[in-house]
């Protein structure tokens, strides 16, 4: 994905609020051998991005003024209550160089699981993103979760996902659960039913 952006000059509070009076969000670059870039974006370009799960999750071609970097979203900063992208930061990345990226979970396959059909069980989502850690080229623009045989009462934890090469999940402390097929209360499964 391009994203176009100009070197900035003039910084501090008031070159701010005069780039985002004139439709622009000041932002920055950083990271890599190379010092910090000032600079502006359009703001109407990025709110729209901003909107797109693969922006958050996928290298991007920043063009400040001729020149293309491949750079990640990092962070963003939008006003409390005006739809209004104050800030954003971007990182350098190295394509030799590993990165810690969060990329959204796609749930698959929840409405053929045995854990609806024949239990008429609810799944819920326990994680909506996963860290993974991989280089630059094999960053995917999201993990799929497959919950085609999904029993009631069982869980999918993070072990059982299907990473895509040189891809691997971050996880702190134990084996994290991503998904679970609970049964409500009252409700009577097709098994008892035939019974």
């Amino acid at each position: 994905m391009k994203v176009i952006a100009f070197a900035r000059k003039e910084q501090g509070t008031g070159a701010s609020r005069r780039l985002r009076n004139a439709g622009q969000t000041p932002g920055i670059i950083y990271g890599g051998t190379e010092a910090p870039v000032a600079i502006s974006l359009d703001h109407n370009a990025l709110y729209h991005a901003l909107k797109k799960e693969v922006f958050h999750s996928s290298i991007l071609d920043l063009e400040v003024d001729g020149k293309v970097e491949k750079v990640l979203l990092r962070d963003f900063q939008v006003h409390a209550y005006k739809q209004l992208v104050l800030h954003a930061d971007f990182q350098r990345v190295d394509p030799n160089q590993k990165i810690h990226v969060k990329v959204p979970l796609h749930f698959v396959n929840a409405d053929v699981s045995p854990a609806v059909k024949l239990s008429a069980a609810v799944i819920s989502h326990i994680a909506v993103e996963l860290d993974v850690s991989c280089l630059p080229a094999d960053l995917p623009e999201f993990v799929e979760v497959d919950l085609s045989k999904l029993e009631a009462g069982q869980s999918v934890h993070v072990s059982q996902l299907v990473l895509p090469a040189g891809v691997t999940a971050v996880v702190h402390g134990e084996d994290a659960t991503v998904a679970i097929a609970t049964v409500p209360a009252g409700a009577v499964s097709a098994d008892a039913e035939a019974k």
